[in-house]
């Protein structure tokens, strides 16, 4: 009798554990196609944000190659007008910004990324035919709003297919072009000076030509490769499409929106003091990174007393280790999900970069500075938005967080063009002590919002654990349901 109840007691445990077994085969099946279905997406999506970050860079940053080739003497600029012709582009970038992060999801990524990626192109191909200052300052302007659109379409882009956990890798691919694009314009750079004089044009003068075709081709490029969105995506199967609908469904709480945003997601992002937190650090880490990148082969040809060909390839290697830099911070950052750490660990090796280059030494070591600058350049221009993005909900809230830190981010950019001035060689002290600063002032503010997300996610945890229903305060970063990204 007993071992007939014993036997119908270990019936029922199999039979209870039938299910549970199924649920974590069907997990783990479930996991196995997720993991494909986001190397699918590395594949199709990514790699098309890469490459207009890429050009991106490339037609603003290639002024201070073309600086070094003759370009100021040649259309006859005085004193600071190659500072003011730096900084102009980013006051249309600035105004170009927010209202795009509102507009675009709204107008159609496939629309807007192919349309205003033309429009820069053929500015970039006219800048090759300028004359003067007057010309210069205008194809800057024109350059600064289309470029302006692109950053946030391609931010807001990327949170609509990836998952907020798998997000700081992607934008890290963003900013790993912009540190790519510095090698690779440096190596076209030195290209162009063998170019100089065919057709009797200056080599800078075809620096910009051929960067502005280039441009102009992947536009058309675009109107291909970038989707409508994963239900129209044409190198995803129908099973795929279902499992992005299941990942969206389950990002709900964390995105949600059609892209018609109402006026209250923009005044929640501007009640919000984490969006102008992390904006007021953007303005300091921008202003490294666009100083840094725009003004890097000056500094070598002037600052550290090295012929214009040297300086040419001398910023391909400095922005290869930033590039490497980033991918290993994003990958780590993504993978033990901690925003904070890889920004507070990287931001004092930039000091102390910025501290030799303020000091007399040889030439030598204040060209190793720039690699230590080039650590916390890129990724904590990149990690800072990343950390920003992945903890605003919904899509409207993110969108204009976004916008804010972005137009906040040019102030940087307006900045970074006057800080090294031309007559400021060879020591570019103002320049040098000013990036320090920036530095040291992003390194504290992190703490600061270390401080505001953990005191949040704090009182979040207490109302959960007194009885608050975890899903109140619905579909926002507010919610009891919404973990903070620390």
């Amino acid at each position: 009798m007993r071992s007939e109840v014993s036997d119908e007691k270990v019936g029922a445990e199999l039979a209870d554990s039938v299910p549970s077994n199924q649920s974590f085969v069907d997990d783990l099946e479930r996991r196995s196609k997720e993991k494909a279905l986001v190397r699918r997406l590395d594949c199709f999506i990514a790699p098309v944000m890469m490459v207009l970050m890429l050009i991106s860079y490339l037609d603003r940053g290639n002024i201070g190659f073309a600086a070094t080739q003759g370009m100021t003497v040649d259309i006859h600029l005085k004193g600071s007008e190659l500072n003011t012709s730096v900084s102009v582009f980013y006051i249309f970038y600035i105004l170009a910004e927010f209202p795009t992060s509102i507009l675009v999801k709204r107008l159609q990524f496939n629309r807007v990324i192919p349309v205003i990626t033309f429009c820069w192109g053929l500015v970039c191909l006219c800048t090759g035919f300028i004359r003067s200052f007057g010309p210069l300052v205008i194809v800057r302007i024109l350059l600064g709003f289309f470029e302006g659109c692109l950053f946030p379409s391609m931010t807001l882009l990327l949170c609509n297919w990836y998952k907020r956990e798998e997000l700081a890798v992607r934008v890290a691919f963003l900013f790993i072009a912009s540190a790519l694009s510095g090698a690779f314009g440096g190596m076209l750079a030195w290209a162009m000076l063998s170019m100089d004089g065919v057709a009797n044009l200056s080599g800078w003068r075809w620096l910009y030509i051929i960067e502005g075709l280039i441009t102009i081709a992947w536009a058309g490029c675009c109107t291909i490769v970038v989707p409508k969105n994963y239900e129209t995506a044409y190198f995803l199967n129908s099973e795929q499409k279902a499992l992005m609908r299941r990942r969206a469904e389950e990002m709900e709480p964390y995105s949600g929106g059609s892209g018609h945003y109402m006026r209250e997601y923009i005044k929640e992002a501007a009640k919000d003091i984490k969006s102008w937190v992390h904006g007021v650090i953007q303005i300091a880490v921008v202003t490294i990174l666009y100083g840094f990148s725009t003004f890097l082969p000056i500094i070598i040809k002037e600052g550290f007393y090295y012929s214009t060909v040297q300086a040419q390839y001398l910023v391909i290697p400095v922005n290869l280790w930033g590039a490497l830099v980033y991918a290993i911070g994003a990958f780590l950052s993504d993978k033990y999900q901690r925003r904070f750490l890889p920004l507070v660990i990287c931001a004092p090796f930039g000091i102390v970069g910025y501290t030799i280059l303020l000091c007399n030494v040889h030439p030598a070591v204040k060209y190793f500075a720039t690699y230590l600058i080039a650590i916390p350049c890129f990724l904590c221009t990149g990690s800072n938005i990343a950390w920003l993005s992945g903890n605003c909900a919904p899509d409207g809230k993110r969108a204009a967080s976004l916008g804010i830190l972005l137009s906040l981010t040019n102030v940087g950019g307006v900045v970074s063009g006057q800080i090294y001035q031309s007559n400021a060689g060879p020591a570019f002290v103002l320049g040098h002590a000013w990036s320090l600063g920036c530095l040291a002032f992003a390194w504290f503010g992190w703490w600061v919002v270390r401080w505001i997300y953990i005191m949040r996610q704090s009182s979040k945890d207490r109302a959960v654990s007194e009885g608050a229903l975890p899903c109140s305060g619905g579909h926002t970063d507010r919610a009891l349901n919404f973990k903070y990204h620390i």
